[in-house]
Protein backbone atom coordinates (compact mmCIF):
# COMPACT_ATOMS: atom_id res chain seq x y z
CA UNK A 1 0.00 0.00 0.00
CA UNK A 2 1.71 3.35 -1.11
CA UNK A 3 1.96 6.62 1.18
CA UNK A 4 -0.99 7.41 -1.10
CA UNK A 5 -3.51 5.29 -0.50
CA UNK A 6 -3.05 5.36 3.62
CA UNK A 7 -4.06 9.30 3.04
CA UNK A 8 -6.49 8.98 1.32
CA UNK A 9 -8.03 6.08 3.53
CA UNK A 10 -7.41 8.41 6.44
CA UNK A 11 -9.12 11.78 4.66
CA UNK A 12 -11.71 9.26 3.64
CA UNK A 13 -12.41 8.50 7.81
CA UNK A 14 -12.17 11.62 8.75
CA UNK A 15 -15.15 13.21 6.67
CA UNK A 16 -16.92 9.56 7.23
CA UNK A 17 -16.83 10.46 10.58
CA UNK A 18 -17.34 14.12 10.36
CA UNK A 19 -20.53 13.56 8.59
CA UNK A 20 -21.41 11.03 10.76
CA UNK A 21 -21.36 13.56 13.48
CA UNK A 22 -23.40 15.63 11.14
CA UNK A 23 -26.25 12.95 10.93
CA UNK A 24 -26.11 12.24 14.99
CA UNK A 25 -27.71 15.80 14.94
CA UNK A 26 -30.06 15.51 11.96
CA UNK A 27 -31.21 11.97 13.51
CA UNK A 28 -31.23 13.32 16.96
CA UNK A 29 -35.12 14.18 17.13
CA UNK A 30 -35.81 10.81 15.14
CA UNK A 31 -36.44 12.02 11.55
CA UNK A 32 -34.91 13.24 8.86
CA UNK A 33 -36.66 16.42 7.18
CA UNK A 34 -36.50 17.25 4.07
CA UNK A 35 -34.12 19.66 4.39
CA UNK A 36 -31.81 18.25 6.38
CA UNK A 37 -31.80 15.84 3.94
CA UNK A 38 -30.70 17.80 0.76
CA UNK A 39 -28.55 19.80 3.36
CA UNK A 40 -27.25 15.84 4.08
CA UNK A 41 -27.21 15.26 0.07
CA UNK A 42 -24.94 18.65 -0.63
CA UNK A 43 -22.48 18.02 2.46
CA UNK A 44 -22.17 14.01 1.33
CA UNK A 45 -21.14 14.92 -2.29
CA UNK A 46 -18.71 17.90 -0.34
CA UNK A 47 -17.16 15.28 1.36
CA UNK A 48 -16.89 12.58 -1.17
CA UNK A 49 -18.73 10.23 0.52
CA UNK A 50 -20.32 7.28 -1.55
CA UNK A 51 -23.84 5.93 -1.60
CA UNK A 52 -22.65 2.90 -0.23
CA UNK A 53 -21.05 5.09 2.74
CA UNK A 54 -23.99 6.65 3.30
CA UNK A 55 -26.52 4.53 3.53
CA UNK A 56 -24.28 3.14 6.00
CA UNK A 57 -23.36 5.84 7.87
CA UNK A 58 -27.06 6.59 7.86
CA UNK A 59 -27.98 3.31 9.72
CA UNK A 60 -25.09 3.36 12.02
CA UNK A 61 -24.12 6.78 12.33
CA UNK A 62 -23.08 6.12 16.31
CA UNK A 63 -20.63 3.76 15.32
CA UNK A 64 -18.17 6.35 14.34
CA UNK A 65 -16.29 8.60 16.58
CA UNK A 66 -15.81 12.11 16.76
CA UNK A 67 -12.85 12.78 15.48
CA UNK A 68 -10.87 16.03 15.95
CA UNK A 69 -9.01 18.13 13.71
CA UNK A 70 -5.93 18.91 14.27
CA UNK A 71 -6.02 22.59 12.82
CA UNK A 72 -8.23 24.87 14.74
CA UNK A 73 -9.47 26.73 10.85
CA UNK A 74 -10.46 22.93 10.81
CA UNK A 75 -12.47 23.34 13.58
CA UNK A 76 -14.18 25.85 13.34
CA UNK A 77 -15.44 24.85 9.41
CA UNK A 78 -16.68 21.52 11.01
CA UNK A 79 -18.24 23.67 13.70
CA UNK A 80 -20.08 25.72 10.79
CA UNK A 81 -21.48 22.52 8.98
CA UNK A 82 -22.81 21.01 12.29
CA UNK A 83 -23.89 24.63 13.30
CA UNK A 84 -25.59 24.84 10.09
CA UNK A 85 -27.61 21.07 10.29
CA UNK A 86 -28.85 22.73 13.55
CA UNK A 87 -30.34 25.93 11.89
CA UNK A 88 -31.92 23.52 9.43
CA UNK A 89 -34.30 21.83 12.01
CA UNK A 90 -34.89 25.73 13.39
CA UNK A 91 -34.39 24.28 16.93
CA UNK A 92 -32.65 25.94 18.94
CA UNK A 93 -32.70 25.93 22.53
CA UNK A 94 -33.29 22.08 21.84
CA UNK A 95 -31.77 18.54 22.58
CA UNK A 96 -30.21 19.05 18.99
CA UNK A 97 -27.97 22.64 21.03
CA UNK A 98 -27.13 19.60 23.94
CA UNK A 99 -25.52 17.21 21.03
CA UNK A 100 -23.98 20.32 19.22
CA UNK A 101 -22.06 21.53 22.77
CA UNK A 102 -20.82 17.47 23.40
CA UNK A 103 -19.76 17.41 19.81
CA UNK A 104 -17.95 20.63 19.99
CA UNK A 105 -16.41 19.39 23.13
CA UNK A 106 -15.36 16.04 21.31
CA UNK A 107 -14.07 18.66 18.88
CA UNK A 108 -11.22 20.29 20.78
CA UNK A 109 -13.09 23.06 22.21
CA UNK A 110 -12.81 23.62 25.73
CA UNK A 111 -15.97 22.76 27.92
CA UNK A 112 -15.66 26.25 29.71
CA UNK A 113 -16.38 28.27 26.86
CA UNK A 114 -17.96 25.33 24.58
CA UNK A 115 -21.68 26.81 25.60
CA UNK A 116 -20.54 30.36 24.16
CA UNK A 117 -19.16 29.52 21.40
CA UNK A 118 -22.06 27.25 20.18
CA UNK A 119 -24.35 29.92 20.95
CA UNK A 120 -22.26 32.43 19.05
CA UNK A 121 -22.17 29.86 15.95
CA UNK A 122 -25.43 29.59 15.62
CA UNK A 123 -26.13 33.27 16.30
CA UNK A 124 -23.89 33.58 13.09
CA UNK A 125 -25.50 31.04 10.82
CA UNK A 126 -29.05 32.13 11.86
CA UNK A 127 -27.44 35.81 10.55
CA UNK A 128 -26.50 34.22 7.32
CA UNK A 129 -22.42 34.56 7.54
CA UNK A 130 -20.63 32.60 5.18
CA UNK A 131 -17.68 30.24 5.94
CA UNK A 132 -15.04 32.98 5.82
CA UNK A 133 -16.94 35.67 7.96
CA UNK A 134 -18.25 32.74 10.60
CA UNK A 135 -14.20 32.01 11.25
CA UNK A 136 -13.24 35.84 11.65
CA UNK A 137 -16.59 36.19 13.55
CA UNK A 138 -15.26 33.29 16.09
CA UNK A 139 -12.04 33.70 16.40
CA UNK A 140 -12.52 37.49 17.28
CA UNK A 141 -15.69 36.78 19.47
CA UNK A 142 -13.83 37.68 23.08
CA UNK A 143 -12.16 40.94 21.97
Amino acid sequence: MSIKDLFDIGFRRRNQDHFAAIVRIAKDDGIISEEEQAFLDRLAEKLDISEKDYKQILKDYKTHPINPPTSYNRRLERLFDLARMVHVDHIQGDHEELVLRKISIGLGFSPENVKYIVDKALTLVDEGYDLDDFITEIKNMNR
